[in-house]
């Protein structure tokens, strides 16, 4: 078993499904005690169970991230139960279409405050116990749409690219407390939501095998991302093995950036 993680603590938002689900998955067979939040209970308990049934240690933490009081309380049960807080996986977030004129007054507030507000509200509370630990690791979600822009998705891309700017100038701020911030820029991953209800508004549900003839043929590796491989990302720059690289954003997006 990888120990990349041996007796770190992480927390990850948003763990129960998709990207935050396969990161929490990864970080538990890397030796991490994990705490998942998210809205849905069943589904985050069942990841916990799915860690606990391998040895690992889990926790679900029903949380809004809008709400300070619920982020307060993920922050305190989870260091009070492991014992402390080594890294921070900010993946909670919504995906929003829609123009400059197409976009609502509430889709915009709502993209910027869950994809922005709540990762600085989360890192905010956190910073704390990774400074009590002598150092750590916050790792932020955004996209390879923060670093390029693209049609239809306005409030979106905006959200993206800001996350990536707080990635950076909160890099610089902790940098000398040995507290490493860095961003993953996924690209298409096909996550449950495309299975569920495809990859736009609308859409219909599609299959992987649909999404790779849709979408991954006009990648440069010619298919979407699996989870799984975004994961790894995430767990790279958690650990170790990325200790000297803060500040950055790593595009994990099949060479859609470097066209």
């Amino acid at each position: 078993m990888n120990q990349t993680l041996h007796n770190k603590v992480a927390l990850i938002t948003g763990g129960t499904s998709g990207i935050g689900r396969a990161t929490a998955l990864l970080f538990a067979q890397a030796g991490a005690k994990v705490a998942i939040t998210g809205r849905r209970a069943p589904l985050g308990e069942q990841v916990a169970a799915e860690i606990a049934a391998t040895g690992g240690q889990a926790l679900f933490l029903a949380c809004d991230h809008r709400a300070l009081s619920d982020c307060q309380q993920v922050v305190e049960t989870t260091a009070q139960v492991f014992g402390g807080i080594d890294i921070l996986f900010n993946n909670a977030g919504i995906v929003t279409s829609g123009t400059a004129e197409s976009t609502s007054e509430e889709t915009w507030h709502t993209t910027l405050d869950l994809n922005v507000t709540t990762v600085w509200r989360m890192s905010r509370l956190v910073l704390p116990h990774l400074r009590a630990r002598g150092g750590g690791a916050i790792v932020n979600n955004a996209s390879d749409w923060g670093l390029v822009g693209a049609a239809n998705a306005l409030a979106y891309c905006t959200s993206k690219g800001a996350l990536i700017q707080l990635t950076r100038a909160m890099a610089l701020d902790h940098a000398h407390e040995n507290i490493r911030i860095n961003a993953v820029c996924p690209g298409d991953t096909f996550v449950e939501r495309w299975a569920e209800k495809g990859y736009g508004s609308g859409e219909g549900a599609l299959t992987l095998e649909q999404a790779n003839a849709t979408y991954g043929r006009e990648l440069p590796l010619g298919r979407v991302a699996h989870p799984e491989e975004i994961a790894q990302a995430v767990l790279f720059l958690a650990s170790p093995a990325a200790s000297y690289i803060t500040g950055s954003a790593l595009a994990v997006d099949g060479g859609n950036t470097a066209r």
